[in-house]
Order: C-alpha cells, then structure tokens, then sequence
C-alpha cells in the first residue's frame, strides 16, 4: 500500500517536532558554520576538506540533540538508529559538496565568503530537507508507524 497523505501510518509532522529538530539543526548548523570558516580561514584548509570535517561535527551534535530530545520518546535501542543516521546525512553532506565544488571549481566562484554560500548556505538548505525526510522515516520511527512522533 502506497502511503498518502491522509494516511494514518504517515502523520504529518507535528510543530512541536518541525521546532525542536529546527533548534537541533540550528545547533548543529552553527557548529558546521564555524567550523568550517575557521578550518577555510586561519586553519587555511581546502574547501572539501574543510567542509568534510566541519560536517562530521554538525552530524554528531544533530545526531545527539535528536536522540536526546526531538526524536527521545520514539528512540529504538542499539546501533542501528546512529548508522542509518550517518547514511542520511552522508547524503546530505554529498548534497552539501556538490554545491560547494560546482561553485567553487566549475562557476569558479573561489573566495572564502563564495565557499560558505555555496557549502554552508545552499548545500545546507537543500540537504536539510532530505536530513528531516530520513531521520523522521529512517531513523527515528515507531514500529508499525514510520515517521511518526509520539511528542
């Protein structure tokens, strides 16, 4: 059976989840951000580098803050839940990429502020909604009833 919209299995997010996974991101995002312009800046690595490792930061805070507190009521135990996750957001991180490499490297858009635009500003927006799609369906799920939140 296909799920649509009015399909109790899928229920719509509720705001109370869409503003404590968005207050995780946020998190998350500023460690990403800072990160980042830190590593480009006086750390003066390249930009995919850079960007691998201030992503690699952001998905460990995301990844606690929606255990700890979005996602804690529908949490399943084991390794699972944390290996999906960085299946997801590597993902979203290849989303991330190929918006800072087809800036920096193919429109030749090489400052530091381009760079962060582009990784951190674009890639960022679209690969957060592919991060919520997966680690409300994928990840964080009760049984029976994928990419529900028991709030």
């Amino acid at each position: 059976m296909v799920a649509t919209r009015s399909d109790p299995a899928t229920p719509r997010p509720t705001p109370q989840e869409l503003l404590a996974f968005a207050t995780v991101g946020l998190l998350a995002y500023a460690v990403d951000l800072a990160l980042f312009t830190w590593l480009r800046g006086p750390a003066a690595l390249g930009p995919l580098t850079a960007k691998a490792l201030s992503f690699a930061a952001g998905c460990t805070v995301a990844y606690a803050g929606n255990a700890l507190g979005t996602y804690r009521r529908t949490r399943p135990s084991g390794l699972r839940p944390y290996a999906v996750f960085l299946v997801v957001n590597v993902v979203g991180a290849v989303v991330q990429l190929l918006c800072l490499a087809v800036s920096h490297y193919g429109l030749g858009f090489t400052s530091q502020r381009a760079d962060t635009i582009s990784g951190a500003g674009i890639g960022m927006a679209l690969a957060t909604v592919l991060r919520f799609w997966g680690t409300r369906t994928l990840v964080f799920r009760v049984e029976g009833r994928v990419g529900s939140w028991t709030g």
